[in-house]
């Protein structure tokens, strides 16, 4: 699950002020295909993208871009920066108040209630379940989304905080619309574990005991991009819809003529 994807020609901008940014042109397809280089990009917020990230961003003639934080992540980080004839479009995939107490525990709390509340596997199966209630809840909204690239509102940049969950699941449910094997999708993901692309943990004390290897390990699980995560949402999908095929149809709106269609727009045909 973790083999590397051959990635397009394209060079990787390294950005200082948005964290987690990618094409994810170059991926393979099942029948041989792969996904063609600048119209799907994905990224953490935007908020604080300086001067040159700017510049950048507006270079790669935008459409779209696809925010998926919530109010609360508006107040903490900003809103993004403007891009001149950009649609923005907010499409929260969390709710406003889902979660607040326990980030706010996460970023104060002592050991003893981190213990409690993340130890013993507790963080990574509250991680797990949250990408289960995004797939189950939120049809509507990934449906919006992959709609957007079959009218051609593209290239779209999928973003939300830290560019590794609500955007991760929402690039996964694109690329599995244009066929992405499972593989190349789970590698992309656990891309946002690479270290220049890691969202930075929040503490409020900047003492050793508030930020020591223990309370590392527990806050890890949040944290992280994990394959279990993305294949639990995988099987909560196939559990509801039965199989991927009925996903696509009825719950993203795509009829067989408009898969072959979207697939033939943003795939290049082998050579």
């Amino acid at each position: 699950m973790t083999q590397q994807i051959p990635q397009a020609p394209s060079t990787e901008p390294e950005l200082t002020g948005v964290r987690n940014f990618r094409d994810v042109g170059g991926l393979p397809t099942t029948d041989g295909r792969r996904v063609r280089a600048g119209q799907v990009f994905r990224s953490g917020h935007l908020a604080h993208a300086t001067e040159t990230d700017t510049e950048f961003l507006a270079s790669l003639g935008l459409h779209t871009i696809f925010d998926f934080r919530n109010a609360a992540d508006h107040a903490l980080e900003g809103p993004d920066v403007e891009l001149p004839g950009v649609r923005n479009v907010n499409l929260p995939l969390s709710d406003p108040a889902d979660g607040t107490e326990f980030w706010r525990m996460v970023r104060d709390g002592d050991l003893d209630q981190l213990r409690q509340v993340l130890g013993e596997g507790k963080a990574a199966l509250r991680m797990a379940n949250s990408y289960r209630e995004i797939v189950t809840n939120r049809t509507a909204e990934h449906r919006r989304v992959v709609q957007a690239l079959v009218q051609g509102e593209v290239p779209v940049l999928m973003h939300c905080a830290a560019g590794k969950d609500r955007a991760g699941l929402s690039i996964a449910i694109t690329l599995l619309a244009l066929g992405v094997e499972r593989e190349a999708i789970v590698a992309d993901y656990l891309e946002s574990n690479a270290p220049h692309r890691r969202y930075k943990v929040r503490r409020s004390s900047e003492s050793a005991e508030a930020r020591s290897p223990e309370v590392m390990a527990l806050l890890a699980p949040l944290f992280d991009a994990r394959a279990e995560y993305l294949l639990a949402a995988f099987d909560t999908l196939e559990e509801i819809w039965g199989s991927l095929d009925r996903y696509l149809a009825e719950g993203l709106g795509l009829t067989p003529e408009t898969l072959d269609r979207l697939r033939d727009h943003y795939l290049d045909r082998p050579a």
